[in-house]
């Protein structure tokens, strides 16, 4: 592959509250807004929080999931006083840190997130972007513990969460953390990848050459649904032992996925694939008990900052 070249990224955002009971973000954010952030060098860092309202209730949303207010069709949309508030406060980020899609918008959006999940720390992307995958794959090659890289493989106009209003976006997602709870582990696994990134990005723009190689990724291929009742639409199964925690751990089929609250067990029919997100808590409320993913190597070429 050639050898491709970006202009500087000098302006990054790191957001954390965007789900005001992720609490590892919160108290990120807090503590770098107390930093005083270097404005005039390589990188101008602007630490936010998402979604202030729902952090003092430490509560996921007010209204609305803010994470699923990114469209280009909700930020086009005209906001009405009946508008969810998440939906008012998309704007308002999009119209600091955007506007999406633009020129104006900044360099690199990194949004911190937590969940229940045996996730470990995951990095979350939608496209073939070599920025975010060239900061993937230095986090890999820095931490000891696994870095999961998800690829989501949506068009940039669909993308629905914060991390799609910045020109490269990137989520960090880390767990298992129970929501409403900050854990030292969790907070210092955050804590490192934040400060790897910002350390890759004064390298990038100082002039170091990034070499291409591969990321090994996990590419979404769909989600699972928990059974249900086919006359109340309640949930009839937990996630089976033999699968909870087991993120990333490749299902085959014939594997136990669900425990009926009979004590059945129902097994998996698909294809072999990689659960993820098992047993997230919020994710009840979206009817998915996991997703499933291919996992791929994905070839990155060399890159370096573009001189003037």
């Amino acid at each position: 592959m050639e050898h491709v070249f970006f202009p500087p990224l000098s302006r990054v955002a790191v957001c954390g509250g965007t789900h005001g009971n992720e609490l590892t973000g919160v108290y990120m954010v807090r503590e770098m807004q107390k930093q005083t952030m270097d404005k005039d060098g390589p990188v101008s860092v602007t630490a936010v929080l998402a979604n202030p309202p729902a952090v003092d209730a430490c509560r996921r949303y007010i209204d609305t999931d803010l994470n699923r207010c990114f469209t280009d069709a909700l930020l086009s949309a005209p906001l009405t006083d009946s508008s969810p508030y998440e939906l008012r406060r998309a704007h308002e980020l999009n119209a600091q840190f955007g506007p999406k899609g633009s020129k104006e918008a900044v360099d690199l959006l990194c949004d911190l997130h937590n969940t229940t999940a045996n996730m470990g720390l995951s990095l979350i992307l939608y496209s073939l972007d070599w920025i975010t995958l060239h900061i993937c794959k230095y986090l890999q090659s820095k931490i000891s513990s696994p870095v999961r890289v998800i690829q989501l493989n949506i068009p940039i106009s669909e993308v629905y969460s914060l991390e799609a209003v910045g020109k490269h976006g990137l989520a960090i997602e880390i767990g298992p953390q129970p929501h409403g709870v900050v854990r030292a582990d969790i907070y210092n696994m955050m804590k490192k990848a934040v400060d790897l990134t910002l350390e890759w990005l004064q390298k990038f723009n100082t002039g170091s050459i990034f070499e291409g190689g591969e990321v090994e990724a996990f590419t979404f291929a769909k989600s699972i649904d928990y059974p249900r009742d086919p006359t109340t639409g309640e949930i009839t199964a937990a996630i089976h032992p033999q699968l909870q925690d087991n993120d990333f751990k490749l299902l085959q089929p014939g594997d136990p996925v669900f425990m009926s609250f009979s004590r059945e067990t129902v097994k998996y029919e698909g294809e072999p694939l990689y659960p993820f997100f098992v047993n997230e808590c919020a994710y009840y409320e979206k009817k998915i008990a996991f997703h499933l993913a291919q996992r791929k190597n994905l070839s990155i070429p060399t890159i370096s900052v573009k001189r003037d």
